[in-house]
């Protein structure tokens, strides 16, 4: 389903930085936030906006610091997850709420772990999209090689200025064809992603993208991410198992880090689940966030 209710673009300043999001829904309705992953922005939210809005929720959906229209911070220092997590504890608070439902998918499942991990006492519920715990990525890391070459690409954003040259070659023609390659046919027609070249090209916007990775590798996430500590909240992993860049395996020992966790698997379809199966993905998220009421 894509969007088929009015958006409102608004920002917001958290953090130290002006935060854009498209937001929809009844101003009264429980707020769920949908965090994007790379390469995207709020338009990979397309096909859930319309859908939670009608079903009576004010969607939230920010660009994520460094991407499209919110702030590009130069100093690679400035992605560590410390800082990502902050940037959505503090919009909560601009939206003037005490707890909200939250759904992430790649990195926006990365600080959506964050969130249930460090503050739990701001969410309802959480819902991971095809990213494992921080815990089981680096676990799976060190001790699978298959994994280790499915991540190269974290390794070569590590290089400075080359990435981003032989990216943007062709109006991005190598990130475009990857999404499509990655996907399942006509999940990226050439019309839609037309919207990402736009985003893509926004100053500063790639260098910023990339500079998450860099954070990632630089900064270690922190100690209570990685070891020991057990999410309480009720927290549902979806997970599409032909993605070609993360291991299935990861999801089912991702659950071993929550205490009241559950996981559904999508057998033919690929990291980007939420756009390939978004019916089905969407009934799997709001029929868990209608079990708390």
């Amino acid at each position: 389903m894509e969007v088929t209710l009015p958006l409102t673009e608004k920002y917001y300043q958290v953090n130290g930085i002006r935060m854009h999001t498209v937001e929809s829904g009844p101003d009264d309705g429980p707020v769920v936030i949908l965090l994007h992953g790379f390469p995207e922005f709020w338009y990979g939210w397309r096909r859930q906006i319309g859908f939670f809005a009608e079903a009576g929720y004010r969607v939230v959906v920010p660009d994520q610091r460094g991407y499209n229209l919110t702030s590009k911070p130069v100093a690679i220092a400035a992605y560590r997850v410390q800082e990502l997590v902050q940037d959505v504890v503090e919009l909560i608070a601009a939206l003037g709420v005490d707890k909200v439902y939250l759904v992430g998918h790649d990195w926006g499942a990365v600080i959506a772990w964050g969130l249930a991990t460090y503050h739990p006492q701001l969410l309802h519920r959480v819902v991971i999209i095809n990213v494992p715990h921080p815990a089981v990525m680096r676990e799976t890391l060190r001790k699978r090689l298959d994994q280790l070459r499915r991540s190269w690409y974290i390794f070569f954003f590590q290089l400075p200025l080359l990435p981003r040259w032989i990216i943007s070659f062709g109006r991005y023609w190598i990130m475009r064809r990857s999404l499509q390659k990655s996907s399942r046919p006509g999940t990226f027609p050439e019309a839609e992603l037309g919207h990402y070249v736009t985003a893509w090209s926004r100053p500063g916007s790639f260098r910023s993208m990339l500079n998450w990775y860099r954070a990632a590798v630089r900064y270690r996430n922190p100690t209570s991410l990685v070891n020991g500590k057990k999410i309480g909240i009720p927290l549902l992993i979806l997970w599409g198992t032909q993605d070609a860049a993360l291991r299935a395996e990861m999801a089912p020992k991702s659950l071993e880090w929550c205490e009241v966790g559950r996981l559904r698997t999508f057998p033919d379809a690929t990291h980007w689940v939420h756009l390939e199966k978004s019916a089905e993905i969407n009934d799997a998220i709001h029929g868990f966030f209608r079990e708390e009421s």
